[in-house]
C-alpha cells in the first residue's frame, strides 16, 4: 500500500474542509469550557473518514466486512457532523451508537464472545450475553475517545498509541491486513496532529477532530479490538485490549462516577479530566500532551510486554485494576487538595481583610 499517497490525501482534504467548513459554520466557538481563541474548524475527523473510504476502496480486504465498517462510520460521522453543528441530544446520540452495535454484531458478525482465559486459565465463555457487554464495549470506546479530545493533539496522540499497539500486535499475530489498516489509521492521523497543534502551518490553519473524528475513531479501535481478539485467526488477549486504551477508559469512568456521586448526567461536560487536572497544576498544554501521551505509551507498552513473556490473562486484568484503582484514587484526591486549598485561600482571605 502507498501510504504516502494517503497521507498527502490527509493534507489536501484538510485544507479544502478547513474553507467548506468556514463557509457552512461548521466550527467550534470558544465558550465557559472551550477557551480557544476564535473559531476553528472542526474538519479533522472528516478528512480522516475521507481517506479511510478512499484506502477501503481500493483495498476492502483491510478488514472484515468492510462494506459493514464504512456503512457503521458513515452514519457516526455524519451523525457527528450534525452534533458539532447543532449539538444533538446524548440520548439520540446514545440511540444511533447502539443501532451501530447491533449492525457491527448482527451484520459483520463482530461481538464478544469469550473474555479469554481470565477463569484461572479457563476460558470466560459469554455466549448470548456477549451481545450485550458488546454494546456496552462500543458504546463506551466511542464516548472514551470523545471525551479525551480535550487539549490540542491529545486525541490524535492517543489514537497513534493505541493504533501503534494494535499495529504490532496484529503484525506479530500474523494478520497483516489488519495491522496494516492500523498503520492506515496512524498515517492519516498525522497530518490532523499537525493542523491541530499548529505545526509548520501555524495556528491560522488550526483545525478541530470535532465529535465526527471523536467517535468515528472509537468506533474503529472497538472495531480492530474486536478483530483482533475475537475472529478465527486472532491470538491477541482480550485483556491487553484495556492496556492500549488505558487512558481513554480510566479517563472517562472516573469523570462518569464523579458525574453521577454529584446527582449529575454521566454525559455532563464539565472541565474535571485528566488533561484539566494537568492544566490547574502548573503544567503547559504542551507538557500536558507529553506527559498524558507518555503514560499511554507506558500502559501500551505494559500490555504488550505482558502478552510477550505470557503473562497469565488474569494476572494482567489484576495488574491493570491497581493502576485503574490508583488512577481513580488519585484523581479524586487530588480534586479534594484542590478544592481544600481553594478553600483556604478563601478563608486566609477573608481573614487578612
Amino acid at each position: 500500500m502507498d501510504y504516502v499517497i494517503f497521507f498527502i490525501s490527509a493534507f489536501v482534504f484538510l485544507l479544502l474542509l478547513r474553507k467548506i467548513a468556514i463557509k457552512v459554520g461548521l466550527v467550534d466557538r470558544p465558550n465557559e469550557r472551550k477557551l480557544h481563541q476564535g473559531s476553528i474548524p472542526l474538519v479533522g475527523g472528516i478528512s480522516i473518514y475521507l481517506v479511510l473510504m478512499l484506502a477501503l476502496w481500493f483495498k476492502p480486504e483491510l478488514i472484515t466486512n468492510a462494506d459493514i465498517y464504512v456503512l457503521c462510520a458513515s452514519v457516526l460521522v455524519i451523525m457527528g457532523a450534525i452534533d458539532d453543528k447543532c449539538d444533538v441530544d446524548y440520548r439520540i446520540r446514545l440511540v444511533v451508537q447502539i443501532l451501530i452495535s447491533c449492525a457491527m454484531i448482527f451484520g459483520a458478525g463482530l461481538s464478544l464472545k469469550s473474555l479469554g482465559g481470565l477463569a484461572f486459565g479457563h476460558e470466560v465463555v459469554l455466549g448470548p450475553l456477549g451481545y450485550i457487554v458488546t454494546v456496552f464495549a462500543v458504546l463506551g470506546a466511542i464516548n472514551a475517545f470523545n471525551m479525551v479530545d480535550g487539549i490540542d493533539g491529545l486525541l490524535g496522540g492517543l489514537t497513534v498509541v493505541t493504533f501503534g499497539g494494535l499495529a504490532y500486535l496484529n503484525y506479530t499475530d500474523g494478520q497483516l491486513l489488519l495491522s496494516r489498516f492500523c498503520i492506515l489509521m496512524m498515517i492519516v492521523v498525522i497530518p490532523y496532529i499537525i493542523f491541530n497543534l499548529g505545526v509548520f502551518f501555524g495556528v491560522r490553519r488550526k483545525v478541530f477532530m470535532g465529535d465526527a473524528g471523536s467517535m468515528l475513531i472509537g468506533f474503529t479501535v472497538i472495531w480492530v479490538l474486536l478483530q483482533g481478539t475475537q475472529g478465527p485467526k486472532a491470538q491477541m488477549y482480550p485483556v491487553t485490549a484495556v492496556w492500549l486504551i488505558a487512558i481513554p477508559l480510566m479517563d472517562m469512568v472516573t469523570i462518569m462516577v464523579r458525574r453521577v456521586r454529584k446527582g449529575h448526567s454521566p454525559f455532563k461536560p464539565d472541565r474535571e479530566h485528566l488533561h484539566h487536572i494537568c492544566l490547574r497544576a502548573g503544567l503547559s498544554p504542551h507538557h500536558t500532551l507529553c506527559v498524558i501521551c507518555v503514560l499511554a505509551i507506558l500502559f501500551a507498552a505494559t500490555g504488550i510486554i505482558l502478552e510477550a513473556i505470557n503473562m497469565p490473562e488474569l494476572l494482567s486484568l489484576l495488574l491493570f485494576l491497581v493502576f485503574f484503582f490508583l488512577y481513580f484514587w488519585g484523581v479524586n484526591s487530588i480534586w479534594r487538595l484542590l478544592a481544600w486549598l481553594r478553600k483556604r485561600d478563601v478563608i486566609s482571605h477573608h481573614d487578612s481583610i
